[in-house]
């Protein structure tokens, strides 16, 4: 019989010992663990460009733990029971995330002068500064949001606010929203915000709350084709209003990745809430025909499709115009290719030679040094994270909870698949950025909140799911043991 057995048998009453210390013990053990090993990628990096370890090595990696031990201890406080492994993986992408950017800004200066580089310099630096103030959001939102049900109440007015921030740089001249082809930023100056990132959260909450009030009427099925239910032709207006705005999307920010991300979200929280995959076949005949329809509009007609085109004609062939259109994709796959199966070692590669490398094309940098099985680790945690995301959806017990939590997930998911695919050359490229890796405010921010909700999500399913007991707002006293109270069956 164990302890725990033992107690509950002689005193009636559950140990002292609570479930949530064990979880949050076991975060800690894992987050340190991470920031070891961002530690002595640092070091190595240094060891292999510097010909030196600096003594300044670890303060970058100093800075990175005291960030993340900070929303640990806020999650001892304000969701002791999320899950425990959520935070260390996230916290170590985040950490290589900088780790190679700062990389980078040493490939920039002379060797002589990069001992004497400062730890907030470059763009490593800024991506360091971001991960504080974005883990200070996520703590705040933590803290304002102590259930997540509440964000139901606000579904339309987050739809509006979701829709409105797709559009805006959509409807801005090219001079404050393009980059590389794609219309997806707020220019001013030289600050620059890339406000989808922040209108996924905002619209996966307005199709959680939406899709609850409708699943039953989505659910019915009119007719069976090869063993499968498709829904009533009535109940499609929905989907083809999603599809209509990601093809404005596609046709007037320019960008095949965005209008992939929102469409896929929606229809996979779709999928989610009335678990018929008829939904998913729709959804993705509805998506391709649609982007190959654009792609031959382009080729006819041009205008706003012109630019799609030009990205599918080089993810067809990168080698055709090695120099100029396809540069960045045959760079891309040569330096992949360079890297082998265990990479040049970190600091020992050419990731510069890459355009974009600390955005876009950071999976294909990192490539060249860590080689496929570190690229593989790395997609293992992502599909570490995504896992744990889609438990989490199953735990909790409320609908809404359940499709904020799948959906984020499954979002999580598909935009590592859409950038990486476009870097492997596996679909056309993307104006996407490599979650919590690519530098970028905006991205991580909006991520480090996506992972708040999903820990605010997961405190409220363990709770649920046979936690430690919860005591009532203003209750005086112990919580009751309601296993040890006396029970009396009536019978009618």
């Amino acid at each position: 019989m164990s302890a725990a057995s033992a107690a509950l048998a002689s005193t009636g009453e559950m140990p002292a010992v609570r479930p949530s210390r064990v979880r949050r013990n076991a975060e800690l053990g894992l987050l340190l663990f991470a920031m070891a090993l961002v530690a002595a990628y640092g070091a190595t990096v240094e060891a292999t460009m510097l010909g030196e370890v600096t003594a300044d090595f670890w303060v970058p990696a100093a800075i990175l733990t005291t960030v993340f031990v900070s929303i640990h201890v806020a999650i001892r406080f304000l969701a002791p029971q999320a899950d425990p492994v959520l935070l260390p993986a996230v916290a170590l992408l985040n950490g290589l995330g900088v780790g190679f950017l700062r990389r980078l800004d040493l490939a920039e200066v002379p060797v002589a002068e990069g001992a004497e580089l400062t730890t907030f310099a470059g763009t490593g630096g800024r991506q360091l500064a971001w991960t504080l103030a974005a883990v200070v959001g996520a703590i705040v939102l933590l803290a304002v949001v102590r259930d997540h049900r509440v964000v139901s109440r606000y579904a339309y007015t987050l739809g509006l606010a979701g829709i409105v921030l797709v559009m805006i740089p959509a409807v801005l001249p090219p001079s404050m929203s393009e980059i590389n082809g794609a219309k997806l930023w707020i220019i001013v100056g030289g600050f620059t915000i890339q406000p989808g990132e922040f209108a996924k959260l905002a619209l996966l909450s307005f199709f959680a709350y939406y899709l609850v009030r409708k699943r039953e009427v989505l659910s019915l099925a009119s007719r069976r084709f090869l063993g499968i239910d498709f829904p009533r032709g009535r109940d499609l207006g929905p989907v083809l209003v999603v599809w209509l705005v990601s093809l404005l999307v596609l046709v007037f920010e320019k960008d095949l990745g965005t209008s992939l991300l929102y469409f896929g979200m929606f229809v996979v929280t779709l999928y989610i809430a009335t678990e018929r995959v008829s939904w998913l076949i729709i959804g993705l005949g509805l998506f391709f025909g649609g982007a190959v329809s654009a792609y031959y509009l382009g080729k006819q007609l041009g205008g706003p499709f012109a630019n799609f085109v030009v990205r599918a004609d080089t993810w067809l062939d990168p080698f055709a115009d090695p120099f100029a259109k396809g540069f960045q994709l045959s760079q891309s796959l040569l330096g992949l290719g360079t890297g082998g199966l265990f990479g040049a070692g970190p600091g020992g590669g050419q990731p510069t030679k890459i355009p974009e490398v600390h955005n876009d094309f950071i999976f294909a940098g990192m490539g060249e040094e860590i080689g496929l099985f570190g690229l593989t680790a790395l997609l293992t945690l992502y599909l570490l994270i995504v896992v744990r995301g889609l438990r989490i959806g199953l735990a909790v017990r409320d609908s809404f909870g359940k499709l904020v939590a799948g959906g984020l997930a499954f979002t999580l998911g598909l935009q590592v698949f859409v950038i990486i695919g476009g870097v492997t050359k596996l679909i056309p490229l993307t104006g996407q950025t490599t979650p919590f890796l690519s530098a970028g405010g905006s991205s991580l921010m909006a991520n480090w909140l996506l992972v708040a909700v999903l820990l605010r999500i997961s405190d409220a399913a363990n709770q649920t799911a046979g936690g430690p007991p919860v005591r009532p707002a203003g209750a005086v006293g112990p919580p009751v043991q309601l296993h040890a109270a006396n029970t009396e069956v009536i019978r009618p």
